[in-house]
């Protein structure tokens, strides 16, 4: 087995620990894109997960500008010996990847580690493009198509949306604000009231009003890779799992304040292998 096949094989099981549902989305994909799907994602989980390792917001740009640093060539020797960066590299040159938009995702991740709340709607929706719309749409090329730009922004904005409301309660003890701060404004509240679990009835009216955002941006999605290629469409299969939680947060009985949202790993399963577009 050569180096390059070890370091896709090291790529899948990292993201089947790390991101369990891009693993199972991946493994529905053609055998000759799968090791490129698993560099791609384990290369986001890894990026996702710095701020959780981190007690200080200068040790998360360290890591980050050294993924800067391997994607602009600069790390050469560590990048060919570190088996995600080795295998997206790898996956870049191959598929002719842009650069620039991984790097963008990777300027998006610095709002993680800091205290301050999305300002607005807008600043939320492109966070949400630039971290998981691009995936998409890189996801998108690897199988073949020229990243479905209609298909991949609101699948993005849909699928990062969904995850970033069902998190409220970790954000919460985080004291680690994603709602906008507009969009609260309109309900009366501030990241205070958030983080003191105060007004629980205005963060519901918040809640349902960013749960139809997302479900406006799936049902874009969906409709847009409805008329994508077949293979194509394999990109998107996630987009078979907001509902699920969708579906909870817009319970009458829901607390926002509650552990975050979780969906039995047997049902999200089934939800992907159903997904028939």
């Amino acid at each position: 087995m050569s180096q390059s096949e070890e370091n896709y094989i090291s790529c899948g099981e990292a993201l089947r620990e790390a991101d369990r549902d891009r693993w199972l989305a991946a493994l529905f994909a053609p055998d000759a894109a799968r090791p490129h799907l698993f560099a791609l994602y384990a290369f986001n989980a890894e990026v996702a997960r710095i701020s959780d390792h981190v007690s200080q917001p200068i040790l998360g740009e360290m890591r980050l500008q050294w993924w800067i640093d391997a994607l602009n060539g600069e790390r050469a020797g560590e990048a060919s010996a570190n088996p995600t960066a080795a295998a997206l590299l790898a996956t870049i040159a191959h598929f002719d990847l842009p650069r620039q938009k991984l790097l963008d995702l990777l300027e998006a991740r610095r709002f993680d580690f800091y205290d301050e709340p999305a300002p607005d709607q807008a600043f939320l929706d492109k966070y949400c493009e630039d971290t998981c719309s691009v995936l998409f749409a890189l996801a998108s090329r690897i199988l073949g198509g020229d990243g479905a730009q209609k298909a991949s922004a609101p699948a993005g904005r849909a699928y990062a949306l969904t995850g970033l409301l069902r998190a409220l309660p970790w954000q919460v003890a985080r004291r680690k604000c994603f709602l906008p701060l507009d969009v609260l404004a309109r309900h009366g509240l501030t990241p205070v009231d958030l983080f003191a679990h105060a007004k629980t009835g205005e963060v519901k009216a918040v809640l349902a009003e960013m749960c139809a955002l997302a479900r406006k941006d799936l049902a874009e999605a969906k409709q847009a890779v409805r008329a994508l290629p077949k293979p194509e469409r394999e990109a998107f299969r996630l987009l078979a799992l907001p509902e699920l939680y969708l579906r909870q947060m817009e319970r009458e009985d829901f607390d926002p304040f509650d552990a975050p949202v979780e969906v039995s790993p047997w049902r999200r399963q089934w939800a992907l292998w159903r997904n028939r577009f």
